[in-house]
């Protein structure tokens, strides 16, 4: 009895020395890959979140392999496990929209007139992020604008497809505005809002309410770092940032694959360009192209990247990229120039930056005022990369208060 406990203290004493130090060589390599350029706000923070996220993904990745759980479940239930309690200033409420999980923010101070609305999606790449991890942003929203605040808790993929979340966001949007006097908010004051992948579901939500004569029109929409095309991860910033956490290039076309079709075989010809025919590419070039950035946010290392054709195989995988209710910026001008006053917030060390100057440029040339804000020591994430106050950030508060 003795020998075999003996063996059974060796063996797991093994096993968890090996676990650890498959664990610490992953994230070695990963974290070597990284670059933290020299400008980023507060770089060893940024290197800490990073260790942090890297831990979570290596971890969840030996789970799935021994057959604990997947890796997105492990990653998930992290997520989802920190709780902030009650708010002296705001009730909050859990509710279904349309059957769409919701968690609302009212103020508790007596207003003299009705509140301003705010639709928010979060963000996580449509495959991580909950009304959990984006509740303390969504309480700063509520508690600083004083604004009722809806945030939505859709459908992610890769369980659930597009356009899944996108339905999900619409259809509580819908929803809020037809029920709008149960909340005692204006329907002239109500902004859709979202960051990252979150932002991509407020600029599809946004076009797709732009023609619709039975709602309120959209007072405003907000754009945080948003992700807002999928035909060319080679423009100057995806370049430029490659391997800036929080969101590194290869990353950013993965999410976009898992949220389109629930994998990402072809991840390899989206990040190479060839995964459009060429005549699709000239034909919204006019919108997605490098010609049409600044000169100013070229300097970095970027390289002009030569036009590539595709099979029509991987094209019939993802041609859906081509719908604007996945890639808002692909919209005909038609729907452009409809969408309401624009709030749109970009980071210079952020892969996704020029997604964002792209469809200020839109905006703008379809006469929408718009209102941009553009961290230069920002990185994506950096609004709500962590509900703890020493992670925070000195240029995320300045992007919030903007916001607000």
């Amino acid at each position: 009895m003795a020998v075999a406990y003996t063996l059974l203290v060796l063996f797991l004493a093994v096993f968890v020395a090996g676990f650890i130090l498959l664990v610490m060589g992953a994230i070695n390599f990963h974290f070597s890959n990284a670059e933290i350029p020299p400008g980023v706000n507060q770089p060893v923070k940024l290197r800490i979140i990073h260790i942090i996220l890297i831990s979570r993904a290596v971890v969840g990745r030996i789970l799935e392999n021994i057959g604990i759980c997947s890796q997105v479940s492990f990653v998930r239930y992290l997520q989802g496990r920190k709780t902030l309690g009650a708010d002296p200033k705001l009730f909050i409420k859990d509710l279904c929209f349309e059957k769409v999980p919701v968690r609302i923010y009212q103020p508790k101070v007596p207003s003299a007139s009705q509140w301003r609305g705010v639709m928010f999606f979060h963000g996580g790449g449509w495959v991580f992020g909950s009304l959990e991890t984006h509740e303390k942003l969504c309480r700063s929203i509520a508690r600083e604008s004083e604004s009722v605040v809806v945030s939505v808790g859709y459908r992610l993929a890769p369980e659930h497809k597009y356009p899944a979340a996108y339905e999900d966001c619409l259809n509580a949007t819908i929803h809020f505005m037809k029920n709008i006097e149960h909340y005692g908010v204006d329907p002239a004051r109500i902004i859709i809002c979202g960051d990252s992948a979150g932002g991509n579901l407020a600029a599809a939500v946004s076009q797709t309410l732009a023609g619709r004569s039975d709602l309120p029109r959209l007072r405003a929409q907000i754009l945080i770092y948003p992700g807002l095309q999928a035909l060319d991860f080679n423009l100057p910033s995806y370049q430029q940032n490659q391997r800036v956490p929080l969101l590194f290039r290869d990353c950013a076309a993965f999410f976009a694959l898992q949220y389109l079709n629930g994998d990402a075989s072809n991840l390899e010809e989206v990040l190479e360009g060839c995964h459009m025919p060429i005549d699709i590419k000239l034909k919204y070039r006019k919108w997605v192209s490098p010609d049409n950035i600044p000169e100013k946010f070229k300097v970095r290392g970027y390289k002009p990247h030569v036009l590539l054709d595709c099979t029509t195989e991987v094209y019939e995988t993802v041609k859906r990229f081509c719908e604007p209710n996945l890639c808002p910026l692909l919209a005909e001008d038609a729907v452009i120039h409809q969408l309401p006053e624009s709030f749109i917030l970009t980071c210079e060390y952020d892969v996704l930056r020029d997604d964002g100057l792209l469809y200020k440029k839109r905006l703008e040339d379809n006469g929408v005022q718009v209102t941009w804000y553009h961290l230069e020591d920002g990185f994506h994430g950096i609004i709500s990369s962590f509900n703890s106050d020493w992670l925070s950030f000195s240029s995320g508060k300045r992007g919030l208060d903007n916001i607000v």
